[in-house]
């Protein structure tokens, strides 16, 4: 497995990350096992959030007397002064560390400047400046904000959806990053789940030496698919090719990618997963979408008070009522019988 060099940051690290919001749904000891195996296995960039329930308390216990050896990077969602340091103090309590590698303003819509009245990006300074963080970062799912974070020189990594799904302008950032010298960090590389084929995933993400994917991984099982790339890369081989073109060609248009940005949903609607029902029957082991339970949680589509709060924080434009019914008829033609997935 090859490196990568982040940006201006220095920091070098194998071109294989791992992505701890998953974790967050296991035990602490499933949760230790499965880092200190990803440590074992190569992988040296951890990447967590304050938002990401105990993530961090997990990265904490498992690294705790080898902090030196990986680079962890995490995030605030604060708005404010007062709430960034309150974030920043106890991400550094939980992650059992006095230095964070890379500190990211997280999910942004819109791009912190010194002098622009927020104090938000001069307290990255000082916490820089005090040693708490090494780097100043930013993760985004809106192309626009993004790419102006890159441009701004302000950033040092920018972390973005990037997949075989990628448009042109999501190329275009990623080969802005490299012109700038800003480090890339690729999530949702598995676009929420609809990407199934790690091989190609990997194949893909190889093509662009200066990105550092963070693989989403909850089990041990997902992270030895990861693992065994440190022993052989996959090739971009024609098959691949043309099985990435049959997926980019299946999933053009509007889909829900799963951000969750729309949420909370005033009328209770799982809308980040009900919104890509269709594809998730079919592109996923259909039978744990198909139970009680995501029967109960798609029929509250009916709920919907069409409010447009969902439309409104949508990052990609999607009209995400009418997709939720869309999903809807679908499901419940599958539930009937009348079609099979």
């Amino acid at each position: 497995m090859r490196d990568v060099k982040l940006g201006k940051t220095g920091i070098v690290v194998p071109q294989n990350g791992f992505g701890a919001l998953p974790i967050q749904r296991d035990d602490m000891d499933t949760s230790i096992s499965i880092l200190r195996r990803a440590y074992d296995g190569g992988m040296r960039y951890f990447d967590t959030a304050r938002a990401y329930s105990d993530s961090e308390e997990k990265l904490g216990n498992a690294f705790a007397g080898m902090r030196e050896k990986i680079y962890i990077a995490t995030k605030t969602a604060a708005k404010t002064p007062d709430q960034f340091w309150k974030d920043l103090e106890t991400s550094l309590e939980k992650l059992q560390t006095d230095y964070i590698d890379v500190y990211q303003f997280h999910m942004v819509t819109q791009c912190w400047k010194p002098g622009d009245g927020s104090g938000m990006y001069e307290c990255m300074e000082e916490a820089k400046k005090q040693g708490k963080i090494r780097h100043i970062g930013v993760t985004s799912h809106r192309i626009a904000v993004a790419m102006e974070c890159v441009e701004s020189g302000l950033y040092e990594t920018m972390q973005f959806p990037f997949s075989y799904l990628a448009d042109e302008k999501d190329i275009a950032l990623v080969k802005k990053c490299e012109e700038l010298d800003v480090g890339f960090i690729a999530m949702k590389g598995l676009a929420g789940g609809l990407i199934t084929n790690s091989d190609a995933a990997m194949a893909f993400m190889l093509d662009y030496p200066n990105v550092v994917p963070i693989w989403g991984i909850q089990r041990m099982s997902e992270l030895e698919e990861w693992l065994n790339f440190f022993e052989k890369e996959p090739a971009m081989t024609g098959e691949i090719k043309d099985f990435i073109k049959r997926e980019q060609a299946e999933l053009s248009g509007d889909f829900c990618r799963g951000c969750g940005y729309c949420l909370p949903c005033a009328a209770g609607i799982e809308i980040n997963n009900c919104a890509r029902m269709s594809l998730m029957i079919r592109r996923a082991p259909s039978a744990g979408w198909l139970s009680t339970k995501w029967q109960a949680k798609m029929a509250k589509i009916d709920d919907c008070i069409n409010c447009g709060a969902c439309m409104s924080r949508c990052p990609y434009g999607l009209k995400t009522p009418e997709l939720l019914k869309k999903n809807l008829a679908d499901y419940k033609r599958v539930i009937s019988g009348e079609i099979t997935v």
